[in-house]
């Protein structure tokens, strides 16, 4: 049988952040978003299998042939790591993926995201949603913010997540990390009950469905300061799709605790780093202003990436903008910030024109 916590260890001395259990082939690899194959025999169906049963036990193992998926985490000692595993079958095999779980909370200096996220942890009440695609490191930038209010303030956290990815210690913090699954049976569930267990400070992992979203709104309107995630790029995106979960007689109420609640939206994506190994991320950030708020009330949520586009002196900045200047600092290449970009030929010209500004300052 192939030893998955021999495979599972190298992974982490490796510092790849996925591995990939496939029959048929070597276990792979993401480091730094590159799939390579490991140094270990080709996992055969019995091997899958073996894999699996180990990890979960029999019980388990037989709700997973009935439903054939299930998500868990495990642990290895030698290193100390936590892992998210999801398995699944394809092609009518087993298959097996791992996600590394952190303890070490990067700081919002160390992730390079923007001097304004920092003002959120700063924040008395409302609601602050991190977007982005799968990967984009969302849990990431909730912890490193959750990190920095434990620096600063002697407060009661509670987050509920699926599954918990950065261990969260204590520090002036009182931290209790619940997870679906194991602590809960899903947010819903886990959030009913919440506002009796004290918070001063929720993360809600995910606004998944109507029942979520409506407590995520209700909690940010009573006082509490919640963050949570949605698969969004954009904020006008995410506006349309927590408004969008509301049946059509309650949308314009979502509308107002809605622009009553959000203090701000963060969209990000990652872009491979072109100075060194690793990632970058570029952003939106919108923050509610009276405008924003209005435009939210008034269901004309397609202004406002334009008030995000003019109000740049209030911290706000569109993804172009971020792209545009990691371009300019060096973090990634022109062609891909091109490619990358909403509006191709606009931002070729924008790097352009201030590669020409800068080169006319470095003359004087």
């Amino acid at each position: 049988m192939v030893e998955i916590g021999s495979i599972l260890a190298k992974a982490v001395r490796t510092e790849a952040s996925d591995v990939h259990i496939n029959v048929g082939m070597q276990p792979i690899v993401r480091v730094n978003t590159e799939l390579m194959e490991m140094d270990f025999p080709i996992i055969s169906n019995d091997d899958a299998r073996d894999i699996l049963l180990s990890l979960v036990g029999q019980e388990k193992f037989d709700k997973f042939e009935q439903a054939r998926d299930l998500d868990f985490s495990t642990s290895i000692t030698d290193p100390d790591q936590r892992f998210r595993v999801n398995a699944h079958y394809q092609r009518d095999t087993i298959a097996i993926a791992f996600r590394l779980i952190c303890d070490r909370v990067p700081s919002i200096d160390k992730l390079h995201l923007p001097e304004k996220v920092k003002d959120f942890a700063d924040l008395p009440s409302g609601l602050v949603l991190v977007t982005g695609h799968t990967g984009a490191g969302k849990s990431t930038t909730l912890a490193s913010i959750i990190g920095l209010i434990n620096t600063k303030y002697r407060k009661r956290v509670i987050t509920i997540e699926d599954p918990i990815e950065y261990w969260l210690l204590n520090d002036k913090c009182m931290i209790e990390q619940r997870e679906v699954g194991s602590d809960c049976p899903d947010f819903a569930t886990g959030l009913r009950h919440i506002l009796r267990q004290d918070p001063d400070i929720i993360m809600v992992g995910e606004m998944r469905d109507l029942e979520t979203t409506s407590f995520a709104l209700t909690a940010a309107e009573t006082g509490h300061l919640v963050f949570s995630t949605l698969h969004t790029t954009n904020t006008s995106q995410s506006m349309e799709r927590i408004i969008d979960i509301y049946p059509a007689g309650q949308q314009t109420q979502a509308r107002t605790m809605l622009a009553n609640a959000l203090q701000a939206v963060v969209s990000q994506t990652l872009f491979r780093r072109a100075d060194e190994p690793g990632m970058v991320p570029s952003t939106e950030i919108m923050l509610c202003t009276s405008a924003v708020r209005n435009c939210i009330r008034e269901n004309r949520i397609y202004e406002i990436p334009n008030i995000i586009e003019t109000s740049r002196r209030y911290g706000m900045h569109t993804m172009d903008n971020s792209i545009a200047q990691l371009c300019l600092d060096g973090y990634i290449d022109k062609e891909e910030a091109i490619l990358r970009s909403s509006n191709r030929a606009k931002m070729e010209q924008a790097l352009q024109l201030a590669g020409t500004v800068t080169r006319r300052s470095r003359r004087r």
